[in-house]
């Protein structure tokens, strides 16, 4: 009788033990995975670093963006140090403003964020890529200012409405005013010359005669001392809005605003 009881004794000793070492009371414990798979399930991690496309700097509703040179930097064909040099960037015009570049696309390259610019050069529609760290901040604009050179007239739109409408002068046959998509580079007042009104703006367009422009060959858009010309095709390459028309557009466009000349 005695070996019985100590047999019971042993065994519930064994279960105590057994038990206080967390081993399974059964020969298959519940919730555990069979076969190969692991006994424990690791929550993925998300990727430290998702590559980015090219992106357009335009955003839905027709914003645009703009950004001032901080320091003198070229300008490159391709998102890359080792690209061909398309032209080289000061941070001032040579009217003495800021040099600002209007951006369309973003692409990352070695670790450098590059931004693909429209360039003050001929052949207009030139573009460049340049590193993000040789501009300032972004300044977004809602404006834009098509200029018809068919009907002589200039219609600056906001979101989309037309918030400015007037007639205009463009460039005469053997100085046309060049067609294409530009930017508005600058704003400058104050002249000594009443030729260009009280307001005249400096856009990134080039035309390869010279233009009324003070530094040759830019395609402006400034006021007029003979309003009498206006509308016409009679300007060296600029566009001339009379003098109150001028005005009005100096309170409504600021630069930085994208111009299409058709």
């Amino acid at each position: 009788m005695l070996w019985v009881v100590a047999g019971v004794i042993i065994s519930a000793a064994v279960a105590a033990l057994l038990s206080f070492r967390g081993l399974p009371s059964s020969t298959k414990e519940r919730g555990r995975p069979s076969g190969s798979e692991s006994a424990y399930t690791l929550t993925a991690l998300p990727s430290a670093f998702t590559a980015q496309r090219p992106l357009p700097l335009i955003d839905a509703t027709g914003a645009t963006r703009w950004a001032p040179v901080l320091h003198a930097a070229a300008a490159r064909r391709a998102p890359s140090f080792q690209s061909a040099v398309v032209a080289r960037l000061a941070n001032h015009t040579g009217d003495g403003t800021a040099n600002i570049l209007v951006a369309d696309a973003e692409a990352e390259h070695q670790g450098v964020l590059w931004e693909r610019v429209r360039l003050a050069v001929l052949p207009n529609g030139t573009q460049g890529w340049v590193p993000r760290s040789s501009l300032g901040g972004w300044t977004f604009v809602d404006t834009r200012l098509v200029i018809d050179r068919a009907r002589l007239t200039a219609t600056l739109l906001r979101a989309g409405r037309v918030v400015f409408r007037a007639p205009v002068a463009v460039g005469a046959p053997g100085t046309p005013t060049p067609s294409g998509q530009f930017y508005v580079r600058d704003r400058l007042s104050g002249f000594s010359n009443p030729m260009y009104g009280p307001l005249a703006f400096g856009t990134n367009a080039r035309s390869p005669t010279l233009t009324d422009w003070p530094q040759g060959g830019v395609v402006g858009i400034h006021g007029t001392d003979r309003p009498s010309l206006i509308p016409g095709r009679v300007s060296h390459g600029c566009i001339r809005l009379k003098n109150a028309a001028i005005v009005r557009l100096g309170r409504l466009m600021p630069v930085g605003t994208p111009v299409t000349i058709t």
